[in-house]
Order: C-alpha cells, then structure tokens, then sequence
C-alpha cells in the first residue's frame, strides 16, 4: 500500500517503489520503512509482478540515510539494539524478496540508504551519485553484524573500512570498480538502462530467477555470523557520549566534538 512518502506504481510486470520525501533527501522515517516491508510483503503475493524497481524522488538523493531526528531520545543501551534490529529487519525483508529487485540511483545514498540499495539484486546509478556511510565523522553509532557483512559481501573488508574509517562517500566511479553498483550512466540514461534491465527480467524464466536469487541468499546467510556477536560494539557506541553530541551537532548543523567517551 502506498504512502506519501512511499509510493508504489505498476506498469505491466513491472513495480517501482519511489522514496517520496525529497525537501529531506528522502532520509527514511519509521513509517518509512514500515512502508517498505508492507510494500515488499504485497509484492510477494502479486504473480503478475516480475521486477521490483527502487528509486528516490527529486534527483538529489537516492536515500539519505535514516532522519537523524529520531535519534534524539536515544539513552540507553536498548534503544540502540533496538534501532539496529529493526533495520536489520527491513533490509532482510527486502534482500529476500522474491522478485529481482534494482535500486535506480541518482544522488546521494549513504547510511541507511546505502544497506537499502545495497539489498537490491542490482544497482545503475548515475555519474553524480555518491554512496557511503559516514557515521564516524557524523553521528558516530555503529552498524550492525547483518549491515557489515552485506557490505562485505559487495566491496570485501578493505574497500569496507575505507569506507567506514574516512566517512567519505565514493563516488559512482569509485562505487562501479568497488563492486558496489553494476553500471554508471549519465543522469538522462538512467530511466531506459534501468527500463531495459527490468525488461528483459521480467521477460525471463521467473521461476528460474527467484531459485536463484534465493539460492545466493542461502549461500549468504549461510556465511554470515550470528547477529548477537556484535551486540557489546553497537552498545559501546550508541550509549557514549560521543553518540549524543553526534546527533546534537548533526542537527545544528556544526562538525561534531569527539572525545572518545
């Protein structure tokens, strides 16, 4: 079901989910998200659809992340497992979608819009996008076990720590020879390349393409650690103090003052 921020179109055999709040560079709120699994949750049972297209709305932001906003009632240890759960959830929900899904990307796509985009089968972005997540020069919490290893699995740990250490967003050059995105075209080819992937999917052997997509997640997920090992490291950093000034100087909109506690 479509929301204002979350709106879903049909064209034949074909769905495309747009992230519609543009005046915040579509930064995702919880109704946001909750929108996108319900979406994800229709999809599933919809034969007639074959391939899931994701994009943002107004050019300048694929997903901004999550609206650092909600972050300001943060406390205590549980409030930052919590957030992570959820967003593991989210993401889950869509990597193990059974429709071969692309992110459309144009603009910027870091923290949570970057693990979104990274649970898509397929990523076109164009060659003024930039994709991190920048939490240690911002807010300064830490993602979860599931988000690494998603991350690890597209760019490996070196290109992984870069991105993570330096807080800096990789441009589309950068992201295509990272593995992170399949192709980069020009702003105004973006719509017909990702036309023409959804296309010849959705033209394709659908049963074909979910076993195989579901056998990559197994093979995956079978890799991956138990998500409770990295539950002390998301504690130690949304509990600190270092987090709370993050997020005050995120919103004021002045470089934050770390001080390692």
């Amino acid at each position: 079901m479509s929301t204002p921020h979350v709106v879903l179109d049909r064209d034949g055999p074909i769905a495309t989910i747009t992230f519609n709040r543009p005046e915040a560079r579509n930064a995702m709120t919880w109704p946001m998200y909750d929108a996108l699994v319900e979406l994800c949750d229709d999809l599933e049972h919809d034969v007639s659809v074959r391939v899931v297209v994701l994009r943002g709305a107004g050019g300048k932001a694929f997903v901004a992340g999550t609206d650092i906003g909600q972050f300001r009632t943060f406390r205590t240890e549980e409030d930052g497992l919590e957030y992570e759960r959820r967003l593991d959830a989210v993401v889950d929900r869509l990597e193990a979608l059974a429709r071969p899904t692309i992110a459309a990307i144009d603009g910027a796509t870091t923290g949570g819009g970057c693990a979104i985009a990274a649970a898509c089968d397929l990523r076109v972005c164009t060659t003024r996008s930039r994709f991190g997540v920048p939490i240690a020069r911002t807010v300064g919490n830490c993602l979860s076990a599931a988000k690494h290893a998603l991350f690890l699995d597209l760019i490996g740990p070196a290109r992984l720590k870069e991105m993570l250490y330096t807080g800096r967003l990789f441009s589309a050059a950068e992201a295509a020879e990272a593995g992170l995105v399949n192709r980069v075209v020009e702003p105004d080819e973006l719509d017909a390349v990702v036309g023409e992937y959804a296309e010849t999917m959705a033209a394709n052997a659908p049963l074909t393409i979910r076993a195989s997509k579901e056998m990559i997640r197994r093979v995956q997920a079978h890799r991956r650690i138990e998500p409770s090992l990295g539950r002390d490291l998301i504690v130690s950093c949304y509990t600190s103090a270092d987090f709370r000034e993050g997020v005050q100087a995120f919103l004021d909109k002045r470089p934050p003052r770390w001080t390692g506690r």
